[in-house]
């Protein structure tokens, strides 16, 4: 699988497990595709039919006029999974992605089985860094602004001791959209979740929170997760938990999937 429509859109899709297994979808960062999950998926996929997939904006999808807003990221996934058959799913989010599955917890709690929250937030504050981003992006493209972005999201131990994982991220960085990076940026400023999720019908919630993560510094997941009244796991590294902490991230995952 490869392109799917969903009316004027196309989006960059790969599943991998039998369909008919329990859906998953794994959902990546601001600035990622969904490569950032190819150690992961295909151990999942000998459970669950894994559908990963590229946000508006990012890898192989459309790239529409922005900005974006996370009713239009949280309307695409449920647009996928309708267009795949899909009628109920867990959901992994990171990050950016993680604001997507709390938009579907509240806007479309009946799509959802359980949802695992990585390395975000329900709000995510500083206005003006989202805005200074957004310029620079506009401006510049993604060169400027990849170098610091990477070097945020996985650890000074960890970029020393694998520097050719850390290469990759940062090109996958620099090859990302930077119209579509700015258009999502505007959707993260944007958005604060939290008077709402405090009325959204509950849903089985896992919070994962990196350690060493300051794109999204542990203190925001820990409000979620008491906000949602959500299992918390606590990982040894930075935003990119998938990663970085590979081996406890899916232990986590599993055991509060399966």
């Amino acid at each position: 699988m490869s392109k799917v429509n969903i009316g004027a859109l196309s989006l960059h899709v790969v599943a991998e497990g039998s369909p008919g297994s329990p859906a998953l979808l794994l959902a990546h960062p601001l600035g990622a595709d969904l490569t950032i999950w190819d150690d992961i998926a295909p151990i999942l996929a000998q459970k669950f039919y894994v559908v990963c997939f590229d946000a508006r904006g990012h890898g192989g999808s459309d790239v529409p006029p922005g900005p974006y807003s996370l009713d239009d990221l949280g309307g695409d996934v449920v647009a996928l999974m309708d267009r795949l058959d899909i009628a109920k799913a867990h959901f992994i989010g990171l990050s950016m992605s993680g604001g997507v599955g709390q938009w579907l917890m509240i806007h479309a709690p009946d799509r959802l089985d359980r949802i695992v929250l990585a390395n975000t937030a329900a709000y995510f504050p500083n206005a003006e860094g989202w805005n200074g981003r957004i310029r620079s992006a506009r401006a510049d493209g993604m060169a400027t602004l990849a170098p610091a972005v990477a070097q945020r999201w996985l650890t000074p131990a960890f970029r020393a001791a694998d520097p050719q994982k850390f290469a990759a991220i940062e090109k996958l960085l620099r090859a990302n959209s930077p119209l579509g990076y700015a258009a999502c940026c505007s959707a993260l400023r944007d958005a604060d979740l939290r008077d709402a999720l405090r009325e959204a019908p509950p849903r089985p919630a896992l919070v994962i929170v990196g350690e060493a993560d300051s794109s999204t510094p542990p203190a925001l997941g820990e409000a979620l997760a008491r906000l949602l009244g959500a299992r918390i796991v606590r990982l040894h590294a930075a935003h990119l938990s998938c990663i970085e902490a590979k081996d406890a991230f899916l232990a986590a995952v599993q055991d509060f999937l399966v």
